[in-house]
């Protein structure tokens, strides 16, 4: 098939490239020219593991091709896959300008049946903006929708950032929304059937359900699994106060089929480009119908304050003032193989320790550069002067007071404690990823500081 993405983002990009992979011949559009100079020139501008070596077998294969031309990209596409960012608003409802304009830009170049599909993660109703969109641009060209003939499709995306690739190519379910009662309906329901049934030789992955329905679901699907983080790490937080080691809690209470171990994790918060702006946006779509979505708003609220729990351990132990202070950092990334740098607990961590005046030498094993600019935006230039940037997790350990892990990258799971002990200033670890069994740190001789593993 024919394929056209719209966005060249961490859904865009690995939706192209992986239906390329199926043998598609796949379009990738985006308007901004410093990222498709970079796809063309072999380079990838995001970390996403597996997904450099599938857009250069690809590209070479001749299936994958990038874009700024706009018309171009929709005579391409038989199926234009909307695949653009829906950043937070300030009221906290989903900002939908970019997939408007995607939608328009289709209207104003369409001269065939096209299938659009909304990929982005979007509130319910927005299939019907979309509609409404192209068509007033069809009018403005003077033809009937029946003239060129499309349906809206809704197909919400179910990747991890760090594990994408594998996602699309394994995936656990795929939702596509589609309007039965009309032929155009049912005409792209078939087609997107026949796009994914490479997914569904051993079983039958694919859900079909109306379009409302399934904007809603992955909605639903982001705000359970935000629940399940912020419900353990309040947990958490009651454990220290009582000696409780939440790590025995998680697996007694995950043992059971019914609840499960997955997302029960204790730390610093969760981040991204998803849960934090899909449970605003959730619960701004409850006000607008009158109701408060309670649960979310506490989910909200949680991750929050749980972002500065390692700082309050910090001052705990150190003090309110942390002038003269260093510490260590290793992790900045929201989670580990990504160096997406969003909503990161690591921001709010280095914000209010520079705050405080005290230095930060920070190590990632891919997300510095990343944070080098996100922390640029959000520090003053005399507190980001306090922050430095190692290349190797020993190197910022150099005269540190402290270390403070905010992501669990594999690289810091096995670490030499002994020559940790003999670079630090004080041998103290304030872990917030739960990386070490503290029983062992601590008979290394270090003062450790878990999440709810204070037994």
């Amino acid at each position: 098939m024919k394929i056209t993405v719209v966005g060249t983002g961490y859904v865009g990009l690995v939706t192209g490239t992986c239906l390329a992979e199926l043998g598609n011949n796949v379009l990738c559009l985006d308007l901004d020219p410093a990222k498709i100079a970079i796809l063309n020139s072999g380079g990838v501008p995001i970390h996403e593991p597996g997904l450099k070596e599938l857009v250069d077998r690809n590209r070479a294969a001749g299936r994958l091709a990038f874009t700024t031309d706009v018309a171009s990209s929709v005579v391409h596409g038989d199926i234009q896959f909307i695949a653009v960012g829906t950043p937070p608003d300030e009221d906290g409802s989903a900002d939908l300008q970019y997939v408007l304009a995607a939608a328009r830009n289709i209207g104003r170049y369409m001269n065939d049946f096209k299938v659009v599909v909304d990929k982005s993660t979007v509130p319910v109703g927005t299939a019907d903006r979309v509609q409404a969109a192209i068509a007033e641009e069809l009018a403005a060209r003077k033809l009937s929708a029946g003239a060129a003939g499309y349906a809206v499709v809704s197909n919400p995306e179910f990747l991890k950032e760090g594990a994408a690739v594998e996602d699309f190519m394994r995936p656990d379910r795929i939702v596509i929304g589609a309007d039965e009662a009309t032929p155009e309906g049912r005409r792209a329901r078939e087609l997107m059937v026949r796009l994914y049934h490479p997914f569904t030789r051993n079983h039958d992955r694919i859900f079909t359900m109306d379009v409302r329905s399934a904007e809603f679901t992955k909605y639903a699907a982001n705000a359970m699994l935000a629940t399940r983080i912020s419900f353990m790490n309040e947990l958490a937080n009651l454990a220290d106060r009582v000696g409780v080691d939440i790590e025995q809690v998680r697996k007694g209470i995950g043992s059971d089929p019914r609840i499960g171990y997955s997302f029960l994790y204790a730390g610093t918060g969760y981040g991204g480009s998803c849960f934090p702006k899909d449970v605003q946006a959730l619960v701004r779509t409850a006000g607008e119908h009158g109701q408060a979505l309670e649960i979310l708003q506490a989910v909200e609220s949680v991750n929050n304050r749980q972002k500065h729990v390692l700082v309050d351990k910090i001052l705990a132990r150190y003090g309110q003032n942390l002038q003269e202070r260093t510490f260590a950092l290793w992790g900045l990334a929201f989670k580990p193989n990504t160096d997406d740098m969003r909503a990161a607990p690591s921001r709010a961590i280095v914000a209010e320790l520079v705050r405080r005046g005290a230095r930060v030498q920070a190590n990632d094993p891919v997300a510095m550069d990343e944070a080098r600019r996100c922390l640029a935006l959000d520090l003053p230039a005399e507190q980001l002067a306090a922050v430095t940037f190692h290349e190797q997790p020993m190197q910022a350990l150099q005269g540190a007071d402290a270390l403070v892990i905010a992501t669990e990258w594999k690289a810091y799971r096995s670490p030499d404690f002994a020559a940790m002990k003999a670079t630090l200033l004080e041998p103290v670890i304030f872990d917030g990823r739960n990386l070490y069994e503290p029983a062992e740190v601590r008979e290394a001789g270090f003062h450790y500081e878990g999440i709810g593993r204070r037994a």
